[in-house]
């Protein structure tokens, strides 16, 4: 290590300390039904955002916390597997996992590792550093993690513990908490889409951007790649850079998105109080920005476009796909298309019942559609299916009283963005998003031992001075 971040890390440990009032502990251990000690929150997810709630309840001084990854260490996330552009979409100075604390940003962590001038001259974060950065933040603030953990199943259990049943190895075990944060990114209520009309094409002819893609196998082969967005301009560039011999792009609109709305929510009236909306007006805005899809900046365009081999296509989704001797042929109102591999890149469908670890509740939390009917002319199917949430991000039921303990289940990934706005997967959101959801945990946890804390009160009897001077006994006037 360099002594740059040795002297950074020593400064970090100074600023927390000086800013650690009011450090009184105020939780009291709770006991599962194995006689084990009981988790106060347990973190499935160790990414960005798995740091960031970590950290913050860590300020909070809720310290008896777990972060389970099913990746390895240093590979939790998109950035060293799935993420295939060369740099972070985030201009550089944008804060996030830090939760404004200036030590702990990126700026702070790039100028001890690469120097002040590199900063200056540092166009757009490359994603290899975004990972080393997070792995650093992770250890400094000395976060409880378990990688190569995958949660299972979650289940109730006896005296308001959540039961989660996690296998790590080939050892499966339940930990006892009492709250579940699912940090899980992209995939936390459902699973990449593979549009219907591909649905039933051999494994090894499709994939979905998630995918871990062999994409030197496709040197010299023929690549559609389904959606426009910015995943999908990522996986076309990455299969030109890696000798495809076509490589088409088949984006279903008139005319490829190059709004990018997230830049215009990013100011802190909309990233904080869009879920203080009722819910007409959350739905407004939201269905407006995720109807638009998320742009793409014009350096990933241009990673394409530099290829002649490269086509894009527009107003042309799928209608057919079929395998021919020729190779999967897709059908298109623009006319047919002829690949040897297909990479699709669009999106996630929510469906609670394809999560395994949702199993037990699935049928039973509340979405959009349950809640909220819009107007004839904004109404959306699928933004109807993301999971309707409570103001901490928990769970909130479908038929009220069957399932009451899903409400210390909370929910901080991409299928929060209906019900807050950017929110779970966005470095721009954390530093007002990340607050809230803690604020959210820290209430439920105080509420639940409110009982607790007034007995406390009531049993309070440690004085803050001595009197060694008895008071004067004044004569009452005749």
């Amino acid at each position: 290590m360099s002594d740059a971040l040795t002297e950074l890390e020593t400064n970090v440990r100074a600023d927390l300390a000086r800013i650690a009032h009011p450090g009184a502990a105020w939780l009291e251990p709770k006991t599962g039904p194995d006689g084990k000690p009981a988790l106060d929150v347990l973190i499935i997810g160790a990414g960005q955002s798995g740091i960031a709630i970590g950290f913050g309840l860590m300020r909070s001084r809720v310290s008896n916390i777990l972060l389970l990854d099913k990746a390895e260490e240093g590979k939790e996330g998109p950035w060293l597997t799935y993420a295939r552009m060369p740099t972070l979409r985030s201009p550089k100075d944008y804060t996030g996992p830090d939760l404004d604390f200036p030590s702990l940003t990126y700026q702070s962590w790039h100028e001890a590792r690469f120097g002040k001038e590199d900063w200056q001259t540092l166009d757009l974060i490359p994603r290899a550093h975004w990972a080393e950065y997070l792995l650093w933040l992770r250890r400094t603030i000395k976060l409880p993690v378990h990688n190569g953990c995958e949660l299972l199943e979650i289940a109730t259990a006896a005296d308001g513990l959540l039961a989660a049943r996690v296998k790590q190895a080939d050892a499966i075990e339940t930990l006892y908490a009492r709250k579940i944060v699912l940090a899980t990114g992209q995939e936390g209520t459902g699973g990449w889409m593979i549009p219907e009309p591909l649905a039933h094409l051999p494994a090894s002819s499709v994939a979905t951007v998630a995918d871990d893609i062999d994409f030197a196998s496709l040197r010299g082969k023929r690549v559609a790649v389904i959606g426009a967005g910015a995943s999908a301009f990522d996986n076309a560039a990455t299969a030109l850079e890696a000798g495809g011999a076509e490589v088409h792009l088949l984006c279903r609109r008139a005319q490829i998105q190059v709004i990018q709305p997230y830049r215009w929510l990013t100011f802190r009236g909309f990233l904080r109080h869009l879920s203080d909306l009722d819910d007409a007006w959350r739905w407004r805005f939201m269905r407006t920005i995720l109807e638009m899809r998320e742009g793409f900046p014009q350096a990933t365009y241009d990673r394409c476009a530099r290829h002649a081999n490269f086509t894009l296509h527009e107003g042309a989704p799928v209608e057919t796909a079929c395998v021919t001797g020729k190779g999967v042929e897709l059908r298109t109102p623009r006319g047919a298309i002829t690949a040897d591999f297909v990479i699709c890149g669009t999106g996630i469908d929510m469906n609670f019942a394809e999560r395994g670890e949702l199993g037990r509740f699935a049928g039973n939390i509340a979405t959009w559609a349950d809640r909220y009917q819009p107007p004839e002319d904004e109404r959306n199917p699928r933004l109807g299916r993301f999971p309707y949430l409570a103001d901490d991000y928990a769970f909130t039921e479908r038929e009220p009283g069957k399932t009451p303990w899903i409400s210390d289940i909370h929910l901080f990934a991409i299928a929060s963005t209906m019900s807050f706005g950017a929110s779970g997967s966005s470095i721009n959101a954390m530093t007002t998003a990340v607050p809230k959801l803690v604020h959210g945990l820290t209430r439920g946890l105080f509420r639940a031992d409110v009982e607790r804390h007034w007995a406390s009160l009531s049993a309070y009897d440690v004085p803050q001075a001595v009197v060694t001077r008895p008071a004067r006994t004044m004569e009452q006037p005749r």
